[in-house]
């Protein structure tokens, strides 16, 4: 550290902004006052205590099990990802929060020093850019187009994929809002047709099912019926992406504040009416509107969109519903299809989105591939069940068995706790405390489904579940 003290002090106060930028302490541990080292995590991270994390894997399992019956499959990404592939797609507001790491050793010194002129004068943003040579992913999406381009070879094809794992985003630290939280998605490459769109919604709604989740909504949109909407009503091919952003904000702030919004931004007031209109209509033709728009859009986009709500209202089977969201935006960038999200009712935010990128893939390796995903908010819905008080169900197989740490020999517990395991329980050996009634009360409330008072004769120690008594 004080290596690169000294670089850096020619270049002033600049220079430690900059650093600051990409996350970087530059408080040596020695200059630590405190009287010890600090046990709160880091942040915007948070511990997840034993409840919560045994809820966590049996949803996921869960979801796992829902998924490889559509034809899923498991993979892993690294955590990490080059920081010029990261920055290199349309991941929206994302690209400003991702978490750059520095280079190391040798090559962090000699990145410092090309950058510092000769009178001690640095761009900042330019010796921002050349520190860090990768970052922790903002989402999945990004690490698994890279890893189908890597290894498309090896791959079936097309190829359907789960991914399960947690995504970094410097956002600032808030009630509710974390810098590492868990993503779950499944998406799929090489489906040219709305078939791979049908499947992910199903699958993805089946699970939320599973889940205990009901009555809830997916809302369906394509962007490209967004992008013939808006050169329909004048907007420019550069005005679109603008425009966007202005009626994804249509729930919060209403027709008069898009329109607002769209009119301060400079558009021509001409277009900014007839879009309005068109959202005006749409609020009230809802799933009717996909007709209505026939003039203006493509009929196979209407076709394919029709097909998706057709054949999900028939498996549905009024256990949730779908229905045409002309609002709906999504805000990554590399969208090129169907989009959709699934709303919870009595939920202020939705609990999965997704869509098509049809264009990721070929930026790799030079040919476009069909793609589609949906991502489901983890975290999200792992709140929605703990405020509903649901649990993960207690494992029959999950005993203790208690015994005395100063009159039963040890090895002998051992082995009568080895001959539990053997018949298949899961056995956790506790030394008996003073108040046997609070004890018990404990391992109620651990999820344990029973317990054995250690007996030196192992054909006669017997286990009492707590369901019956």
């Amino acid at each position: 550290m004080t290596k690169l003290r000294n670089y850096l002090q020619p270049a002033g106060q600049e220079v430690i902004l900059a650093i600051r930028r990409i996350n970087i302490d530059w408080q040596d541990q020695d200059m630590n006052t405190s009287s010890g080292l600090n046990s709160a995590p880091a942040s915007g991270m948070r511990d997840i205590l034993p409840q919560e994390t045994a809820l966590r894997d049996w949803a996921i399992n869960r979801l796992i099990n829902k998924y490889e019956q559509y034809g899923f499959t498991h993979i892993e990404t690294p955590a990490m990802e080059n920081i010029s592939q990261l920055k290199q797609v349309e991941g929206g507001e994302n690209l400003n929060l991702i978490f750059e790491i520095l280079k190391r050793g040798d090559k962090l010194e000699k990145a410092i020093r090309e950058e510092i002129d000769k009178d001690g004068i640095v761009d900042p943003k330019r010796l921002t850019a050349q520190l860090s040579d990768l970052g922790l992913r903002f989402d999945l999406t990004v690490p698994l187009v890279r890893f189908f381009a890597h290894n498309q070879a090896k791959l079936p094809y097309p190829f359907k994929s789960i991914q399960i794992g947690s995504v970094w985003r410097a956002e600032s630290a808030q009630a509710g809002r974390y810098r590492q939280f868990t993503q779950c998605d499944i998406d799929t490459f090489g489906i040219k047709s709305e078939i791979a769109e049908m499947e992910l919604i199903q699958a993805t709604a089946e699970a939320l099912l599973d889940l205990n989740f009901d009555q809830f909504v997916v809302r369906i949109n394509d962007r490209r019926i967004l992008a013939a909407l808006g050169l329909h009503c004048g907007f420019s091919p550069a005005q679109l992406d603008n425009l966007f952003i202005s009626i994804d904000k249509l729930d919060k702030i209403g027709l008069d504040g898009v329109k607002k919004e769209l009119l301060d931004g400079g558009h021509a007031s001409t277009a900014v009416e007839q879009i309005i209109t068109l959202l005006n209509k749409a609020g009230k033709a809802n799933d009717d509107l996909p007709a209505i728009l026939s003039p203006i859009c493509e009929e196979p986009v209407i076709l394919a969109l029709n097909n998706v709500m057709k054949s999900i209202r028939a498996v549905a089977a009024g256990r949730y519903s779908i229905s045409f969201d002309l609002s709906l935006v999504r805000g990554m960038g590399y969208y090129t299809g169907q989009i959709f999200e699934i709303v919870c009712l009595g939920q202020a935010h939705y609990v999965a989105g997704g869509g098509s990128y049809d264009k990721m893939v070929g930026k790799y390796s030079g040919r476009d591939v069909p793609a589609c995903g949906f991502s489901i908010g983890f975290e999200r819905i792992i709140s929605i069940l703990m405020e509903k008080g649901i649990e993960r169900p207690a494992q029959a197989s999950k005993v203790a068995l208690i015994f005395d740490q100063d009159r039963d020999p040890l090895e002998a517990v051992f082995l009568s706790a080895n001959s539990l395991r053997q018949q298949g329980k899961h056995v956790s050996l506790l030394p008996r405390k003073k108040d046997m009634r609070k004890q018990i009360d404990s391992l109620i409330a651990e999820g344990f489904a029973g317990y054995a008072v250690y007996y030196p004769d192992k054909e006669k120690l017997e286990i009492k579940s707590f369901s019956t008594g």
